[in-house]
């Protein structure tokens, strides 16, 4: 746009830019450029977005399956890993029933006031009578996703579920009705979806229990906000919340809701979950430990063999509950030298579960004849029964790596054990860990 120069009177070439720029922009003040059609430059809550974002979870596909999903499936469906497409591939046949669904061992930490930006890539499988595809942020009973099936006019919709009226109800927007862009070559990017083709799937939310959503798809590095579900300031049956929670998992979902004509492939490529602006742990400090009496101390029989000192799982009541180990501690009761190991995902055998506290999600084994058996070695270390080795011992690395995980599917939890060994025969040991619960 040409330019005029107030000094001289007159206006500039177009290319140059000396005093005053005439630019448009959102209702945020965001630029609206071609490459931020829809003033996406903004997170959920307006602001500007920043070089700051706080990575919740990422996952990625490079020489196997990562462990970071669940998987259930049933008979004609199945899952795996191409090494070609970095993917994994959530196959079906024609029969009616066959499906695949994929979803995080964890939920992710939403935090009132700070924007939630969800990103998942995939490739779908063309649209067949009887495929239906989803991909998104949602459980079983709340979230959004992307679905693709013969259902809808356009045959694809932005779908938003919710369970605040006591039994699931899922609201799909057609994409011939999405209220920013239709993606079909008229809205204000023009650019046309082709969900044949690699897609950036794009969520954000600013929950707050009533707040709005938007959906989109990222297209040549641009953000293109497509539909956004607004809540606050209107007239709902529920008079609350729209969904009981953002605290939700990621999920990958490909059926056959009836026979269809040949067999069907959506791939799961990557996902990230992003806290922008930082993010801040602000849960609710909770310790479980049992009182070093001889009747409480674990006795670590054989050398070289781990006893379950002391035990954490997400109550499965509360599968929905974000719950954060921050330290242990680990009280040597002989003169000898110990070796523990965090184990997570171990089965305790002969655990006897307690809830911590009547209002906590968190539930504790300290039955001092448990065994364990598998799981993963998260860190480990020694410690002797000095008092300059002994006490507590923080975890290390990232905020959300020690996350108590859980399986939707089965309704298990994952365990997260002190395990402890001692290098001399019918050594004693007590322990207790300390964590927080984020959502409760």
């Amino acid at each position: 746009m040409a330019q005029f120069r107030i000094d001289r009177h007159q206006y500039l070439n177009q290319e140059k830019t000396l005093f005053e720029v005439v630019m448009l922009a959102d209702q945020n003040g965001n630029p609206v450029t071609p490459g931020n059609p829809s003033g996406s430059a903004a997170d959920a809550f307006g602001r500007a977005r920043t070089s700051l974002p706080f990575t919740l979870f990422d996952s990625s596909y490079r020489y196997q399956d990562n462990g970071k999903f669940a998987t259930a499936n049933t008979t004609g469906g199945t899952y795996s890993f191409t090494s070609s497409t970095a993917s994994m591939d959530l196959a079906v046949n024609t029969a009616s029933g066959a499906s695949v669904y994929r979803e995080t061992y964890r939920v992710f930490a939403y935090q009132p006031g700070k924007s939630l930006q969800v990103l998942n890539t995939f490739v779908m499988n063309p649209t067949k009578t009887g495929l239906r595809q989803r991909v998104g942020y949602f459980s079983v009973n709340n979230g959004y996703y992307l679905e693709r099936s013969s259902l809808t006019a356009s045959g694809v919709c932005f779908v938003e579920r919710s369970s605040v009226t006591g039994s699931v109800v899922n609201t799909p927007i057609d994409q011939l009705s999405w209220n920013v862009d239709t993606m079909d070559g008229n809205g204000p990017s023009g650019v046309v979806l082709n969900l044949d083709d690699p897609q950036i799937l794009f969520i954000d939310l600013e929950w707050l229990g009533v707040g709005t959503v938007r959906m989109g798809f990222v297209v040549n590095g641009a953000l293109i906000i497509c539909h956004k579900f607004h809540h606050a300031n209107l007239d709902t049956a529920a008079k609350g919340a729209y969904m009981q929670t953002a605290c939700l998992p990621i999920r990958y979902e490909v059926e056959n809701t009836s026979t269809t004509g040949s067999s069907s492939t959506l791939k799961q490529i990557c996902s990230t979950i992003i806290s922008e602006g930082g993010y801040e742990l602000t849960g609710k400090p909770r310790e479980i430990g049992i009182e070093p009496t001889s009747a409480n101390q674990v006795v670590l029989t054989t050398p070289g063999t781990y006893y379950p000192v002391m035990s954490i799982r997400v109550n499965p009541s509360y599968l929905d509950a974000v719950v954060i180990p921050k330290q242990i501690g680990l009280m040597p009761i002989n003169s000898a030298n110990y070796r523990y190991k965090i184990v997570v995902g171990g089965t305790i055998n002969g655990a006897t579960w307690t809830n911590v506290t009547s209002d906590s999600t968190v539930q504790y084994n300290a039955n001092t004849t448990a065994t364990i058996t598998g799981g993963n070695t998260y860190t480990s270390g020694y410690i002797t029964s000095t008092v300059q080795a002994g006490g507590s011992i923080n975890l290390p690395d990232s905020l959300f790596k020690y996350q108590l995980e859980r399986n939707s599917f089965t309704n298990t939890t994952s365990t997260f054990t002190l395990a402890v060994t001692c290098g001399t025969a019918t050594s004693n040991a007590c322990g207790c860990i300390t964590f927080e619960e984020i959502a409760y």
